[in-house]
């Protein structure tokens, strides 16, 4: 199994803001009081065309679908959370914390993909668990290692344990479930989605251990990743709070690996932390300022990794 894709899919924003329904437990996300919606939309906008172009230079193959104006969906540059391909052709369509998110899942957005002559076999749909006010993020929630079969899950209102069991004996993964939390206004509240604090690449993962506040679940991750041979790189919890957990490797031109972060995150890297990611592969980044302020995600969550075999 490849841990790595060339070809990503990406939502081009139409109405992007500052989502309210997921700010109640997204601590990233904040508002700017003095501008414009329309103005919020277009800098979106703005820096969503120059991040895929710059992906593009480097021979990522971006399939861009535009959202559409007939829902109000604040956050459709975040597909990562209601979708995700697979490498024997299935689809996994996932259930969301937001009203508003839910209607983000778009059955033409896989037509799409099949006129692009990928092949889906079969979909599995967890969405009926929102009925129960059960949630899976998607690769939000979940970090695959695709190549190991294991899945590393920090729990919160948005990631549902049970949940994210079924999806490994569904999907043949080892499931490896933590807490991984961050400090607002004093106290330890649970990190959203698991890809702010962690990122697994081929030969490495980048992860916040000081955000896994249980001594036993610390040990158990890094058991995990040091046992499948990857270098694990540390991180604060200032360097989460500028994405740089956020994080995701794809490959490009002649297969050279990437690992793909925003500007913010890039700047908040120590020299050490450049230089040992550049050990493995180099890195790319792009501004996502008006994205991560508002939208409270960043590089990784605006790409859904497309591993579906070609017709």
């Amino acid at each position: 199994m490849n841990q790595t894709t060339n070809t990503i899919l990406m939502i081009r924003p139409v109405s992007f803001r500052m989502n309210e329904q997921t700010a109640v437990n997204n601590y990233y996300q904040k508002n700017f009081d003095n501008m414009l919606p329309t103005t919020i939309n277009s800098k979106a906008q703005k820096e969503f065309d120059d991040y895929v172009e710059k992906l593009q230079s480097f021979g990522i193959n971006v399939i861009v679908v535009s959202d559409t104006k007939e829902f109000d969906t604040p956050d459709s540059i975040f597909p990562n959370n209601w979708i995700s391909f697979h490498q024997d052709g299935t689809v996994a369509i996932y259930p969301m914390f937001a009203e508003n998110r839910r209607l983000e899942r778009r059955e033409d957005v896989l037509e799409q993909l099949e006129e692009k002559g990928f092949l889906i076999d079969n979909i599995v749909d967890y969405t009926s668990a929102e009925e129960e006010e059960i949630f899976l993020e998607g690769t939000g929630s979940m970090i695959l290692d695709r190549q190991h079969k294991k899945a590393y899950c920090a729990l919160s209102p948005r990631a549902d344990e049970e949940l994210f069991i079924e999806f490994c004996e569904d999907f043949e993964y080892t499931p490896v479930v933590f807490t991984a939390n961050q400090t607002v206004n004093g106290s330890r509240e649970a990190i959203y989605h698991t890809n702010v604090m962690m990122c697994v690449a081929e030969t490495f993962a980048i992860v916040c251990l000081s955000s896994i506040d249980d001594k036993k679940e610390r040990k158990n991750l890094l058991k995990h990743l040091k046992e499948d041979g990857k270098k694990v790189i540390d991180i604060t919890e200032e360097q989460v709070n500028n994405f740089a957990g956020n994080m995701l490797q794809v490959k490009g031109n002649n297969d050279e690996r990437f690992l793909i972060m925003s500007q913010a995150a890039f700047n908040s890297l120590t020299a050490t932390q450049k230089a040992q990611i550049n050990n493995h592969c180099k890195i790319i980044s792009s501004s996502l300022e008006t994205i991560e302020f508002c939208g409270g995600g960043s590089a990784r969550c605006m790409m859904a990794e497309v591993f579906l075999p070609k017709k």
